[in-house]
């Protein structure tokens, strides 16, 4: 891990707009709650958090992006920006997912759990020896993370996995999309 590295992190896989600036040990947090609006909402509100610690964009020597699982459509909000600013800053995007924020910090064996839809759960375990694949369960999930917390982790693994050889940030879907393709037959183009 670089000494002292500037890592700007965020998330919109929840009903919320999280972001965290990383500055060597000292982490300055933010999360809008909001059901929708994040794309919107997103980019201004890492701009003004830049702008707060007289940072630019070029500063940063990473970003850190929370991948899920959580909603399709925010993860796919953050996902892209992420991707844009990596791609337009030349600088490394590092994908975290929700249950390695969760159990970051934690004493080991550790059971991460995110809300799912429909009173479920979203679990994977952590022990000495590895992790579990994730699986959703029919159990509304415990709290153990505030989404400042969470955030917070984000960045901060971010930041040590900054040197590591990592691939571009994926999205982690646990579940299919509720929304399914239409079924009646495409519409014939007349020539």
């Amino acid at each position: 891990m670089r000494p002292e590295p500037i890592i700007l992190a965020f998330d919109t896989s929840a009903a919320h707009c999280a972001a965290a600036l990383l500055l060597g040990d000292r982490v300055v947090t933010r999360v809008d709650e909001m059901a929708k609006g994040q794309a919107e909402h997103l980019m201004p509100m890492l701009e003004h958090m830049l702008t707060e610690e007289n940072l630019s964009w070029r500063d940063l020597d990473g970003i850190g992006v929370g991948v899920g699982p959580g909603n399709f459509t925010g993860i796919r909000i953050s996902l892209s920006a992420a991707r844009g600013l990596s791609l337009g800053l030349g600088k490394p995007a590092i994908g975290v997912n929700g249950f390695d924020g969760r159990a970051f910090g934690e004493a080991l064996p550790y059971t991460a759990t995110i809300p799912a839809p429909r009173n479920q759960s979203f679990v994977q375990e952590f022990l000495a020896g590895g992790k579990t694949e994730p699986v959703q369960v029919e159990a509304p999930a415990r709290p153990q993370k505030t989404a400042t917390e969470l955030i917070a982790a984000v960045a901060r693994l971010a930041a040590s996995r900054l040197d590591a050889a990592v691939a571009r940030p994926a999205p982690l879907y646990i579940r299919s999309a509720d929304a399914a393709p239409p079924r009646d037959p495409a519409p014939v183009l007349l020539p």
